[in-house]
This record gives C-alpha cells, structure tokens and sequence, in this order.
C-alpha cells in the first residue's frame, strides 16, 4: 500500500513533502493558480514521485471539457508528473501519454454500486491502457461495501479501490488492507467529501496495525 497525498498548490506540496507520503496528486482541476507556473514550484518542494490529475466533472472533479481540450490542458504539464490520471473518455491519449515516459492510472469513479461483474469487466477495460486500475464507488449500504471489500481482495493487482462521500468514510482506511494499491489523503484541502487528511490516516493506521 502506498499513501498519495492530494495538493492543488505549492504550499500543499511543502506541507505534504514534511509527512512524507510515497506519491503526491495534484489536481489540476482544483487549482486556483496557473497549473504551469505552481507546478515548478510543486516538483521542487516534492522531490518524488507526482500524479497529474485533471478530472472531469462528471466523475466529480472540476474539469469541464471534451478529451481535446483535456489533452490540450495536460500535455504541456507532462513534464512534471511521474503518473498520469487517465479516465476511460481520455484513453485514446494513453499511448501518447506512455510514449513520453509517464505510467498511468486508469481511473473510473461513479456514483452508483456496481456489481462484482461490472466491477471486474471495468477493470479489465481500465488495465488494457493503464499501469494501475482505479475503481471509486458510493456503496448504498453495508452490504455494497462487503461487495467491495470482497471484489478488492479477489481482483487481479495492482488494483486501487476506494468510495465516494462521507457514509462510508472509513473504508479509505480499511480497502488498503484488502489489497488496493494506493491510498488517497489530502494535505490541506480534501478533494472529496469523506477524504482523510494525511496526519488522520496515518494516525488511523498505526492504531489498526498495533
């Protein structure tokens, strides 16, 4: 299991880089400064490796365009990131994205509880252009989340999982233990409702381990 810290500015990147988490995400789509000139500032208050996360609104970021303009937007970022967060509209730039040297996360979020068929056939799509499938979900009730929970520890890896909202918040902490990869904190400002700050999941974790 590996702790990403979420930032959408260099301050976040400072912050973060004392707690030392093993990645750094950083939201394009959150920024409220100019992606390319936060970015050099980012890369050198975090010295490893960075995600390049653009996402769409209507995976509940704050994106709001078609793949062209998605890609007009990230490609002279690049430079930056290490990772690339990749959703399946924008997968046709996956080949691209891969030929300048960036591994990919092939992202897929939604709404609803998938069911464990639906779950594995939308990570066989994500893991034929990504390095690393990640499948966010909003489970509806306990049951969902087992469902889950199940479907994590079974799934072929890496695999990264995780929920939407504040109901289920503490299966953040728990999916890590089930087998996903990559564990998503915030360093100041949460990406999503429910997402725990890095010091919290740390502190949650250490509590669960003893």
């Amino acid at each position: 299991m590996k702790i990403v810290a979420t930032v959408v500015n260099a301050r976040e990147a400072a912050s973060a880089a004392r707690l030392g988490p093993d990645l750094v995400e950083v939201r394009i789509d959150l920024m409220d400064t100019e992606p390319a000139g936060d970015l050099p500032f980012i890369r050198t208050a975090w010295k490893g490796p960075i995600i390049l996360t653009n996402r769409s609104e209507g995976e509940g970021g704050g994106f709001r365009g078609d793949p062209g303009e998605w890609w007009e937007s990230l490609q002279p970022l690049l430079r930056f990131g290490d990772f690339v967060d990749v959703e399946l509209p924008f997968s046709s730039f996956a080949t691209e994205i891969r030929r300048q040297g960036k591994k990919i996360i092939a992202s897929y979020h939604t709404d609803t509880m998938p069911t464990v068929g639906v779950l594995s056939r939308t990570a066989l799509e994500l893991r034929r252009y990504g390095d690393i499938p990640k499948i966010v979900v909003r489970p509806g009730n306990e049951h969902d989340l087992l469902t889950l929970l199940a479907f994590t520890l079974e799934a072929e890896k890496p695999i990264c999982t995780g929920v939407l909202g504040e109901a289920y918040r503490y299966a953040r902490v728990i999916l890590p233990f089930f087998g996903s990869e990559l564990a998503y904190t915030h360093a100041g400002t949460p990406a999503a409702p429910g997402q725990l700050s890095l010091e919290d999941f740390r502190k949650i974790q250490a509590l669960l381990r003893t």
